[in-house]
């Protein structure tokens, strides 16, 4: 296991009704303007926005609002919010809704102090010196972004999708109420519970073992692969959507990659997918993980595709290769079991823009520690995901 720092500053208020803590959380901070983030509308239609608003006008807090964040966050969306800020003496921003909000609203947050383009943060022209304070309200478990400093933003002119990250970052604290997930389309579901396990995968898939971590990664596996069917069958069933919600914060909040080099891979090459196509992320890393699996498998690394198919879906096998072999092609087929898509073609995209997109993945850093990824690696994955 190699050194490692650990900096968890994030309060979490999980559970019913804990919205209720948003007045009182803001008056610790002694907040007197924020900007609201959110998407498209579901907050509205769910009854999250009225309460927000009620509970900031019980505590005389000034609102400017910016609504519209789109599912892949684009990096306009972070300029002008960050102007909105400046404009309104804006002190704390309040992202709610899902991962794409938070994101944005972490850029936001950053691009506040800087004069200069936001998307320097993104292609390391510059670091984040200081940034807005803000929190989250959940409203879809997938990104882990809640409890982490990073985010991924979208450049629509050049057609890139790059992260970032911060301490300055973390949300000071984030409400996680799985009752605000029960009216979820099943699509985002699904999306969000793919992309959850890929952030697993990433770090599992990783060296140096570490053996508590790597235990804890096949325990929020094993809790989502045994609560997914539930959420979509069951929609308002509040325990298994609480077991959801949860894993996808413990996915990404850096507990499972300490002492290890998580590998990140197959979020790299999916980034390329959704920034040229806007196809949602967790539906890309579905179609992509289990191909990724079977193109770095070798006698070298088998032996832990072997142990997460034997700790992860009880598998038998006592040969690592064949109990490899036999864990991937059950990753693939739960996904399907649960309405994902399999193949890139099934979402309308075809081959035309895999050496392009190779290209474009290699442009800024090397890809894939588990096993580093050349452009004929990446353009095969495509072509395997097909």
């Amino acid at each position: 296991m190699k050194n490692f720092w650990l900096n968890m500053p994030t309060e979490i208020f999980f559970g019913k009704n804990q919205i209720e803590v948003l007045g009182k959380q803001l008056k610790k901070e002694n907040v007197k303007s924020v900007l609201l983030v959110y998407g498209k509308g579901s907050i509205k239609r769910s009854g999250l926005y009225d309460k927000i608003i009620s509970l900031l006008a019980e505590n005389s807090i000034k609102v400017t609002e910016l609504p519209g964040i789109d599912p892949n966050p684009r990096i306009s969306s972070v300029a002008k919010g960050a102007e909105l800020c400046r404009e309104n003496k804006i002190d704390f921003i309040i992202a709610a809704g899902a991962g794409s909000v938070i994101d944005c609203s972490k850029a936001i947050a950053a691009a506040r102090y800087y004069n200069g383009d936001p998307w320097d943060f993104f292609i390391r022209r510059t670091s984040v010196k200081k940034a807005l304070p803000l929190c989250a309200v959940l409203t879809l478990a997938a990104t882990g972004s809640e409890m982490n400093g990073g985010c991924v933003l979208t450049n629509e002119k050049t057609l890139e999708k790059l992260p970032m990250g911060s301490v300055r970052l973390k949300p000071r604290f984030s409400i996680l109420d799985p009752v605000y997930t029960f009216t979820l389309p099943k699509n985002q579901t699904i999306a969000g519970i793919a992309d959850m396990m890929s952030h697993v995968f990433e770090q599992y898939f990783s060296y140096p073992d570490a053996s508590l971590q790597d235990h804890m990664s096949e325990a929020v596996l094993k809790t989502v692969i045994e609560n997914a069917p539930v959420v979509v069958a069951e929609p308002e069933n509040y325990e298994a959507r609480a077991d959801i919600m949860w894993a996808g914060t413990v996915a990404l909040n850096g507990l499972l990659e300490l002492g290890k080099e998580g590998d990140w891979a197959t979020h790299m090459i999916e980034h390329e997918l959704s920034a040229k196509y806007d196809i949602t992320h967790g539906v890309g890393l579905a179609i992509l993980t289990p191909n990724w699996m079977k193109h770095v498998l070798d006698e070298k690394n088998c032996y832990k595709f072997a142990a997460y198919g034997r700790n992860v879906w009880n598998i038998t096998e006592k040969d690592d290769m064949k109990a490899a072999l036999q864990a991937i092609e059950k990753t693939s087929e739960f996904f399907k079991s649960i309405g994902l898509p399999q193949k890139l073609s099934e979402i309308g995209i075809d081959g035309s823009r895999f050496d392009e997109m190779a290209e474009s993945a290699l442009k800024n850093s090397r890809i894939g520690t588990f096993k580093e990824l050349n452009k004929e690696d990446i353009v095969e994955i495509y072509r395997m995901s097909l």
